[in-house]
């Protein structure tokens, strides 16, 4: 999400957790503006950033909306020749902007929420952003190209078995697996769509330590003693 709505709740927690600076980005939204405005705002910040530190010191995240965001901002670098980041994390989202699979229509039955169209798409995207853009488009969505998926940095996801994006989410961790990317998946039982965003949650907690595990390993970055850590508990 972005800096001015759901993407603090990301940022603040794993900036605490790890030690790292964390930048929030307002990028352009729908309807007012169109795809690929929001890639190309992220890809504006990501130049800046590559000023600063070399590409395998940075990290690219985002849930939701943002987790697709991030899964096209790595295909709109590869498109602009930037080199990828050290490491992605796709949270609550997948790799086809549709937000397909099983899982969309088992949660709409339980949770009584919009059915997507015969294509997959959900009634509102188009509207909100996305226009007569052709979603098997690999910068739309990255999981129908090999050949970018290939390029991917090690990639966390994160998802629970209630949460609509579910098959999206295992389907775009297949492809990275089988085509020999680097790709770690957790799932939390009985949790739904963005879960994590409720920080007192335990499941939460739990999946920002993995967050801030995964990105301290893969960036290069030594993780602060915690209190829960220093006082012999596993953090």
């Amino acid at each position: 999400g972005r800096a001015d709505s759901l993407g603090l709740l990301e940022a603040i927690p794993v900036a605490a957790l790890t030690g790292m600076t964390v930048v929030a980005v307002e990028y352009r939204q729908g309807p007012e503006h169109r795809f690929p405005a929001a890639s190309e705002d992220v890809a504006a910040v990501y130049r800046a950033a590559l000023e600063r530190l070399p590409a395998e010191h940075i990290g690219l995240f985002g849930c939701s909306a943002g987790g697709v965001l991030t899964g096209e901002s790595l295909a709109w670098f590869a498109k602009e020749k930037l080199p990828m980041p050290g490491a992605a994390g796709l949270f609550c989202a997948g790799g086809d902007a549709r937000y397909g699979g099983d899982s969309r229509y088992t949660m709409a039955a339980i949770n009584d929420a919009l059915l997507p169209h015969a294509d997959g798409t959900l009634p509102i995207m188009e509207d909100l952003y996305y226009g007569d853009v052709d979603f098997r488009d690999p910068l739309v969505s990255p999981v129908f190209s090999e050949a970018l998926l290939a390029q991917f940095p090690p990639t966390l996801f994160i998802t629970a078995t209630r949460a609509a994006e579910l098959s999206n989410v295992s389907y775009m961790h297949g492809r990275l697996v089988d085509l020999g990317r680097e790709s770690d998946l957790h799932v939390w039982d009985g949790l739904g769509h963005a879960f994590h965003l409720d920080a007192a949650l335990p499941e939460s907690q739990q999946a920002y330590r993995v967050m801030a595990r995964f990105f301290a390993r893969h960036l290069g970055s030594a993780l602060p003693a915690s209190p829960a850590a220093s006082a012999g508990s596993a953090p």
